[in-house]
Formats: structure tokens, sequence, C-alpha cells
């Protein structure tokens, strides 16, 4: 299997290297074909990551988790947006996800929630009853950088195959900045 060329990153097979992922990734990853990368830990924010190992921020997927409350039911996803785009948490999230308020999820409970790292969160592997919202754009993107779970490695995968994940919707969610 040849691997991908994607900045100047030896992307090698996911399975092969586990030990760049969070636990609940390495369990949920499966058949999900995925490349990984170890990283500098301090360059995993999307920006610093895509000037250092030039990386097109087209081809960078951020996930972020949002927390909906409504009638006091509480409800979290993970949301997937191109790093060039900006979800509509106000109001395309908060209207699918039929909830009264929403707001990105705090630290604490984004990392105690899915065990995984800040700025490491990925849709794979969090847990079973979140919705995962695609936007259309990363569905569409072709191959996409995204959370490996821990703040020292990045994925690389299909935005096709986000969009096949458990529990995954794909919206049209986000507007380019």
């Amino acid at each position: 299997m040849t691997a991908p060329v994607l900045g100047n990153l030896g992307w090698r097979p996911a399975a092969d290297v586990p030990e760049l992922l969070a636990e609940p990734v390495r369990t949920a990853l499966d058949d999900l074909p995925a490349w990984a990368v170890a990283i500098d830990p301090t360059l995993a924010d999307t920006a610093a990551f895509c000037a250092e190992y030039d990386v097109p921020m087209a081809a960078s997927a951020n996930c972020v988790i949002v927390h909906g409350k409504r009638a006091g039911e509480s409800t979290y996803a993970a949301v997937m947006v191109l790093a060039t785009h900006r979800a509509d948490v106000n109001g395309v999230v908060r209207k699918h996800l039929g909830v009264r308020k929403i707001s990105f999820a705090a630290q604490d409970d984004a990392v105690g929630s899915t065990g995984m790292e800040y700025g490491g969160i990925t849709p794979i592997g969090v847990p079973a009853a979140w919705p995962v919202l695609v936007d259309d754009a990363v569905a569409q993107a072709g191959l996409v950088v995204i959370g490996s779970g821990i703040r020292g490695s990045k994925l690389l995968v299909e935005g096709a195959d986000l969009a096949k994940l458990p529990g995954a919707t794909v919206l049209g969610l986000a507007s380019a900045v």
C-alpha cells in the first residue's frame, strides 16, 4: 500500500503505529483506511501545523465538540468542518440537534467524555450515542488531516469516509471564513 503524499510528512498506515492514536481512536478505527504521522505536539493547532508541515488549510478538517440543552436534556455532538470554514453552530447545528441552547463543550467535558487530548479530538472514537455532523465540504474534500486523539500525531483520511462513521450525518453546516 503506497503512502499518500501530503505536506512534508511521512504518512504510515495507522494500524502500523497504534502508539500514535488515543485508545478510543485505536478501538474505533476498524477497517477505516487511515494514515498516521507523529508531529511536534506544540504544533498540533491547525494554523501552526499547516505552516510547519506544508499542508494546505483546505486539506485540514477540525473537530469541535458542542453541547446542547433542551428541557433539562443534554446532547453532545462532534462537528467536522474544513479549517477554511466556520460551522454555523447557533443555526444549522442547533436546529439539527433540536436543542434550544448550544455552545462549544467545556474543555474538561470534551476531554473527559471522549478520552482524547484537547487539540487532538477527532470524530473517530467519540461516544457511540453522539451524532457526528460532517460538513458537506469535508465529505467532498478528498484526503483530509484530522486529529488522532492525541496532540503528538495526526490522521489522514478520506473526507467521504468520515461521512460513513457511526452516527454521521452530512449537512451544509459551514461557510468559508
